[in-house]
């Protein structure tokens, strides 16, 4: 006996240092490019960075700073902005669009492929599309928009479209992988459901209402955290959308791209963009931490 639990004892020493091995990689990864970089990031943001990266301890200046900066005030807000209203609209067009894909109609194929193509599009490549398709010279909204009568719209040049143009932009990037996610979903959920609730006589509204979207809210959970994490760091399709020398683009900046501006346009506030940024992680954290909170008021359990 005691031969067999040296002989298991070795045998699972073995798997754990095979484990470890397999998983270094990924650790050393994470602690070279994420971990360490953000402790020092949050380091930098109690610093006053130079030209060649020597610093000079401010303590918490940079965030006093922060404080009476309308640019970051104005920065802040926009990110609200486009949380409050991308989220929601990210959301319910993903399950409305993943309904209507999961019927069996014709070419459901096709409309799956059409939907997920932005998915797999750069963002780079996403935001230099839109930026023609809004152009107010020869941008193929404003086109449409003569077709029927009305005035030209300069959509990424007045400070009264420009944030609406690029929530329209960002709702249409991230629908089309949320679809897929909430279409496997769906496929997973029981038929065993619908079978009965067809014997019940429901309406195909009440089997969505108390069967499927019940069903779903795991999943619409996880995609609510992950949609505003990602809206809450929007940069690219601001920055390659808006021309950085017009007024549009001020209105239209979120705290990443304020971040951006001064950690790496302005080489002497590289402090005051770590402080930016080191509040938009712990805003993130919050908000988070909250929605982990309310988690267990409309999510339904898998019991």
């Amino acid at each position: 006996m005691k031969n067999q639990a040296r002989h298991f004892g070795r045998l699972r020493r073995a798997e754990m240092c095979t484990a470890y091995i397999f998983i270094l990689p990924m650790f050393a990864g994470l602690l070279l490019f994420s971990i360490i970089p953000f402790i020092q990031n949050i380091l930098y943001s109690f610093r006053k960075m130079g030209t060649f990266g020597e610093g000079t301890f401010i303590g918490l200046k940079n965030y006093q700073d922060l404080l009476k900066d309308d640019t970051f005030w104005l920065a802040l807000q926009n990110t609200v902005f486009y949380a409050v209203v991308g989220v929601p609209l990210v959301i319910i067009f993903s399950i409305f669009l993943a309904h209507q894909i999961n019927k069996k109609i014709r070419g459901r194929t096709i409309y799956r492929t059409l939907l997920f193509i932005p998915a797999i599009t750069i963002p780079a490549a996403i935001g230099i599309l839109w930026r023609w398709i809004l152009n107010y010279q020869y941008g193929i909204f404003n086109w449409i928009l003569e077709k029927l009568g009305f005035s030209r719209i300069s959509w990424l040049g007045d400070v009264k479209y420009v944030r609406w143009a690029i929530i329209l932009v960002v709702v249409w990037s991230m629908v089309s992988y949320y679809v897929i996610i909430m279409l496997a979903a769906m496929q997973g959920i029981d038929s065993s459901y619908y079978e009965a609730a067809r014997l019940d006589g429901a309406s195909s509204r009440q089997v969505f209402f108390k069967i499927t979207l019940p069903m779903l809210t795991p999943m619409i959970f996880f995609s609510v955290i992950m949609v505003t994490i990602g809206i809450l760091q929007i940069f690219d399709f601001i920055y390659l959308m808006v021309d950085r020398q017009t007024l549009s683009y001020t209105y239209s900046m979120s705290l990443v791209t304020y971040f951006y501006e001064c950690a790496f346009n302005k080489s002497s506030m590289r402090g005051y963009g770590a402080a930016i940024s080191v509040v938009l992680a712990a805003i993130i954290m919050l908000i988070t931490m909250i929605q982990m909170v309310g988690k267990k008021y409309w999510v339904r359990s898998g019991e």
